[in-house]
C-alpha cells in the first residue's frame, strides 16, 4: 500500500482545497493511505477529509517565529507515518513539505504541486522566489495547468522533472436536473426563462468581482448569481442576487444557464468552469490560467478586466439561437477531457512509480 502525506497551505475555502479532498477521498477508496497536513488551521475542509477517515494535522502555523518549530512538528509526523510520498500543495505546503523532506532520512519521494499561474501580481513574488531556488529538490513538479508552469519556468523555477495534471470534475455530481433548477429558479424569484449567469468565487481581488458586477449592470435583461464567502457585501444591480457561503454549489449551478469566470490574475485550471461546464452551462471566461484550453468551442474567452467585452460575451451567449445545443456540448467537452476520474488516475500513477528515475521520464510537454 503507498502512503500518501499530503502538506497543503490551509484548508479553507478554494479550488485547491476542495480538489484535495476530492482526490485524497478517491485515492482512499482505491487503497492509498493518506494523511492531510494543513500548515495553518484546520479549515472548512477538514471535516470532509475527517468523514472520509483521513487523518487531518495542523501545524497552526501563525508567525515566522512558530514556522521552524512546525517543521519540527511536520518532521516528527513524517517519522511516525512514514510515508512513501510528501505531496505539497501551493507554495507553503510545498515549502514545508520541501523542508521536512530534508530533515528526516529516508527513501520516500518529495513531490510539489503547482495551482496557480501570475502569483506575483497577488503577492506571493517572494515566496516565488524561495521556492524557485528549492524546486530542483523534488522528484516531480505537478502543474494543474500549462499557463501556471509555464509561469513558474519563467520566473526561475528549475525541476528535476515536471508533469500537467489538469484538476477533474465529479460529473455525476456536477449535472443538469430540471427538477433543482424548476425549485431553485422558484425559491430564488427567478421566471423560468431567465437567463441567468451564475459566478462563484469568494471575494478576493483576483476573481475581479467588479468586472461581473458592471458588465450585468449594461444587461438588466440578464439575471446574476454571487456565490461565495463575503459576495453578500458586495454593492450590486437589482439583477444580480448574492448568496454569500454556500455549501449546495452543484445545486446553484444547476438554475443557471451561464457561468462566469472574470478573474484577473492567478488562475491555473479554473475548477468553478469545469464545474459549471459539467452542470450544462454555457461558459465565459477571461483570459487567465487555461481558460482557453478549457472552454475550447464551447463558449467564450474575453480579455481580462474589460467589462464591456464581458458584457458583450455575455449578451451573445444569452441571444445564442443554439443555446441548449452548447449548453451540451459545454458538458460533453467535461465529460470527454476533465473527469475527476482521469486526474485520480494521473495521481496514482504517478504515486505508484516508485523512485526509480527513469519511471518520472513525464510527460513534461503536456503529451
Amino acid at each position: 500500500m503507498t502512503r500518501v502525506m499530503h502538506v497543503i497551505s490551509g484548508l479553507d475555502t478554494g479550488g485547491a482545497e476542495a480538489f484535495l479532498v476530492q482526490l485524497a477521498t478517491a485515492l482512499k477508496q482505491r487503497g492509498f493511505s493518506q494523511d492531510v497536513v494543513s500548515v495553518t488551521g484546520a479549515g472548512a475542509h477538514a471535516a470532509a477529509l475527517l468523514a472520509a477517515g483521513i487523518p487531518v494535522h495542523s501545524l497552526n502555523v501563525g508567525s515566522l517565529a512558530g514556522a521552524m518549530a512546525a517543521v519540527g512538528r511536520l518532521a516528527a509526523l513524517v517519522r511516525k507515518t512514514r510515508p512513501d510520498v510528501m505531496q505539497g500543495w501551493m507554495y507553503y505546503g510545498d515549502l514545508f513539505a520541501a523542508l521536512a523532506n530534508r530533515v528526516v532520512p529516508g527513501k520516500r519521494r518529495l513531490y510539489w504541486n503547482l495551482r496557480a499561474s501570475d502569483t506575483i501580481a497577488g503577492g506571493y513574488g517572494r515566496l516565488v522566489r524561495i521556492n524557485a531556488r528549492l524546486s530542483a529538490w523534488p522528484d516531480l513538479v505537478i502543474a494543474n495547468s500549462r499557463t501556471g508552469l509555464d509561469f513558474h519556468l519563467n520566473h526561475g523555477y528549475r525541476p528535476r522533472h515536471s508533469d500537467i495534471i489538469p484538476n477533474g470534475v465529479n460529473t455525476g455530481r456536477f449535472r443538469p436536473d430540471p427538477a433543482d433548477r424548476t425549485a431553485l429558479r422558484a425559491e430564488f424569484g427567478l421566471p423560468d426563462d431567465a437567463i441567468v449567469a451564475i459566478h462563484v468565487a469568494r471575494l478576493n481581488p483576483m476573481k475581479d468581482h467588479a468586472s461581473f458586477l458592471t458588465a450585468m449592470r449594461a444587461l438588466p435583461h440578464l439575471h446574476g448569481l454571487l456565490v461565495g464567502a463575503g459576495t453578500e457585501t458586495l454593492e450590486r444591480p437589482d439583477n444580480v442576487l448574492a448568496l454569500g457561503l454556500r455549501t449546495d454549489i452543484e445545486r446553484l449551478y444547476r438554475c443557471a444557464d451561464i457561468v462566469v469566470s472574470s478573474s484577473a490574475f492567478a488562475e491555473g485550471f479554473s475548477n468553478v468552469l469545469a464545474e459549471g461546464m459539467s452542470s450544462g452551462l454555457i461558459p465565459v471566461a477571461t483570459d487567465v490560467g487555461d481558460a482557453r484550453l478549457i472552454v475550447g468551442d464551447a463558449g467564450r474567452v474575453v480579455p481580462i478586466r474589460d467589462p464591456g467585452a464581458l458584457a458583450l460575451a455575455l449578451a451573445a451567449e444569452a441571444a445564442h439561437p443554439d443555446r441548449a445545443e452548447r449548453q451540451a456540448a459545454a458538458r460533453s467537452r467535461v465529460v470527454e477531457n476533465f473527469t475527476l476520474d482521469r486526474a485520480v488516475d494521473r495521481f496514482a500513477a504517478r504515486y505508484q512509480q516508485g523512485s526509480n528515475p527513469a519511471a518520472l521520464q513525464l510527460r513534461d510537454q503536456n503529451g
